[in-house]
């Protein structure tokens, strides 16, 4: 066997006791097992969130080739399930301009709710991604099997068919799994490929690096990861031939990086322009959504991406929007670790949360894999691999790292497939040795996984045993915890149980009033003229049905009272709570006055009214005043203004940055025609 950096001389030893037949119809079963576990373990979800929004995006992009919709994503996801359900009758409204995204997704919620059958809409939706996954999982395992042979890739299976995350994130209709596994299938046929420099090696790991590109935007971290990979291994590793030349691989690496980025402008239909219409008709500008990020460096990146056409504008409005949220960071209540946080948790977060989001078992697989690497007992012609492998995870914890925490898990998705292989690697060094007590570990790990795993419905929600699933929402608020998966469920509930009473509930869950409509609930706050006592007492009484995840610490809009009190129900993180409370009613104000300011035909008046209800609930959440501020500027109410970014500037967190943006714009508020003094920006908002 061959120990140098150089190609592989000879066959892996691994790959020799597993035939390609017999690899082929394991991992079909594997795969196949993994979906119909999904399938089963989430068959009592409803839509998170985003997805409808995505739905509805994709259908237009197939029928209208407008791109206006949803520029945060690429479209790959979004093309593919848009395709799929175009075929279906989907009713879809014609375009128009869109008051930023409040008002975007409650066009596209309206659609899929109230314009179709959503429970169809959902199955149908549900199998396309199960199609779409189910074919990644089989692109990974043979690039798994490409570097470091069958073994290891069904060992890779066999965690991720394990894994309650990957089974929740199966089917919805989102980005972060499909870009998990395209961006870990890059990063091994790029293992392959700087060490043989073959054209069908490079031309994989185009494919996967390209169709990752128009997946998500944090796919961009795994390709430079890539390219800079294959850059060091060009100068690195030794020639074939002592009078050949380094510049073919260059020449190669340069390949990959313009065939790369042609998928990604194929996924645009070839076009830089999100439509027809000859101009920007984004549901924010262009040019204001990169004065939004606060960073010289991302604005001087964007704008010169812009100027180039290196790639489309849509893409360009997505990359500003995930600096600005994901990198830079959101202000957003988190719990984390049992204690409240404003934008961002501590650095450790992700690698913390994705231990305990794995079972225990599967934790333990990780270990020893790396055990068997840093104690060199694999062989040596993996060592360029799996710290390839180990590289790309510490790089995405690293960007990770220094942005915000508000997605959880969802964002660190692409950090478990790469630990997946080493759990595969210790799968397979485990039973391709002689000792029983290695098979032994490593099959009571693989055991206590499943004990753990496959008994949970509801995967998303799931924590191992050191948190534990029912009380992780005491200590994270992520979007790891829960989605807004739990409509159906609620739907279920109030139809049988509080319509008959006749009992109006506060309705504290995420979901969208499209969603509440379709499912004919009611709701306080519905009709403002029956329920204004009610909204104007300091006191609740009644029933709250509860996000969970609301309920852990927060900076602002902490809910102390109700943190500790026994359901009557529950379902999942879906908290049904009845007694007598304090009014918790800031963050439905909030949120309502966005309703009425982001819309087709706003109602400043009614918002304005909203905010003051918010604030006088609690004062703490700065971003309110501001929004407060922005209404007064466009009612042209100077004192009022002022007076609501000053108390905004009063309870701003320490961030000088953002405190100076305040300051001045309480300074052009005191002296300049308010009709010229743009709004500053919420940053609450996406």
């Amino acid at each position: 066997m061959s120990t140098s950096l150089g190609p592989p001389t000879v066959e892996h030893p691994q790959a020799r006791g597993i035939s390609s037949r017999l690899f082929v119809l394991a991992l079909l079963l594997l795969v196949g097992g993994a979906i119909v576990r999904s399938g089963i373990s989430t068959r009592l979800d409803g839509f998170t969130i985003d997805e409808p929004y995505h739905i509805a995006t994709g259908v237009s992009y197939v029928r209208y080739a407008d791109f206006r919709i949803n520029p945060e994503h690429p479209p790959l996801v979004k093309l593919w399930v848009g395709a799929f359900l175009s075929t279906t009758r989907f009713h879809l409204s014609p375009m128009r301009r869109f008051a930023d995204k409040t008002d975007e997704r409650d066009f596209a919620e309206r659609d899929v709710y109230l314009n179709n059958d959503f429970h169809s809409v959902q199955r149908r939706s549900r199998i396309a991604m199960w199609a779409l996954n189910g074919s990644l999982l089989l692109f990974l395992a043979f690039a798994v099997r490409r570097a470091f042979g069958a073994g290891v890739a069904l060992g890779t299976m066999l965690f991720l068919a394990i894994d309650p995350t990957v089974a929740a994130h199966m089917p919805v209709v989102m980005t972060d799994l499909p870009v998990s596994l395209l961006s870990a299938t890059a990063v091994l046929l790029a293992i392959r490929s700087f060490q043989t420099w073959q054209w069908k090696d490079l031309t994989a790991c185009t494919i996967a690096s390209g169709l990752g590109l128009a997946t998500k935007h944090s796919a961009p971290i795994v390709f430079i990861f890539v390219l800079v990979s294959g850059t060091v291994l060009a100068l690195v590793l030794p020639l074939s031939r002592p009078d050949s030349s380094r510049l073919p691989r260059f020449v190669k690496l340069a390949a990959i990086t313009i065939v790369a980025l042609i998928i990604l402008w194929s996924s645009y239909f070839f076009r830089f322009s999100e439509s027809n219409a000859g101009r920007d008709v984004f549901n924010r500008p262009l040019s204001d959504k990169i004065s939004d990020v606060r960073s010289p460096t991302y604005r001087f990146v964007l704008k010169t991406m812009t100027l180039s056409h290196v790639v489309p504008r849509p893409y360009i409005w997505g990359f500003a929007d995930t600096i600005r949220a994901g990198l830079e960071g959101r202000t957003f209540p988190i719990t984390a670790f049992g204690h409240g946080y404003v934008k961002t948790a501590p650095r450790y977060f992700f690698p913390a949360v994705i231990l305990l989001k794995l079972p225990i078992g599967l934790d333990l697989l990780m270990l020893i894999g790396l055990f068997f690497f840093f104690t060199r007992r694999l062989s040596p012609e993996w060592n360029v691999g799996l710290s390839m492998v180990l590289a790309a995870s510490a790089l995405f914890l690293l960007v990770l790292a220094s942005g915000s925490t508000y997605a959880g898990i969802r964002h660190a998705l692409p950090v478990v497939v790469l630990w997946a292989i080493i759990g595969g690697v210790a799968v397979h060094a485990a039973f391709s040795s002689s000792s029983r007590t290695g098979k032994a570990v490593v099959m009571l790990a693989l055991v206590a996984a499943a004990i753990s795993a496959f008994p949970v419905m509801r995967p998303w929600g799931y924590f191992n045993e050191i948190v534990g699933s029912k009380n992780a929402y005491l200590y994270f608020s992520d979007e790891g915890v829960d989605l807004g998966q739990r409509g159906n469920e609620l739907e279920q509930y109030y139809h049988r149980v509080l319509e008959p009473s006749g009992e109006v509930p506060f309705l504290g869950y995420e979901m969208e009033e499209a969603e509440k409509m379709a499912m004919h609930l009611d709701w306080l706050g519905r009709d403002l003229k029956r329920d204004e006592a009610r909204l104007n007492s300091p006191i609740f009484s009644g029933t709250i049905l509860a996000d969970a995840r609301y309920l852990g610490k927060k900076p602002f809009w902490d809910t102390p009272s109700l943190r500790n009190v026994a359901p009557s129900a529950r379902f999942g993180n879906l908290l049904v709570l009845r007694g007598t409370f304090p009014a918790y009613l800031a963050g439905k104000f909030y949120f309502d006055a966005l309703a009425k300011i982001f819309t087709e035909k706003p109602d400043l008046e009614a918002a304005e009214g909203l905010l003051r209800q918010s604030l006088a609930s609690d004062p703490t959440a700065f971003f309110v005043d501001i929004q407060l501020g922005n209404v007064c500027l466009k009612r042209g109410s100077r004192a009022c203004a002022s007076r609501a970014y000053s108390d905004a500037l009063q309870y701003a967190p320490n961030d000088s940055q953002l405190q100076g943006l305040i300051g001045a714009q309480i300074k052009r508020v005191s002296s300049e025609p308010l009709n010229q003094i743009p709004d500053l920006r919420d940053p609450f908002m996406e």
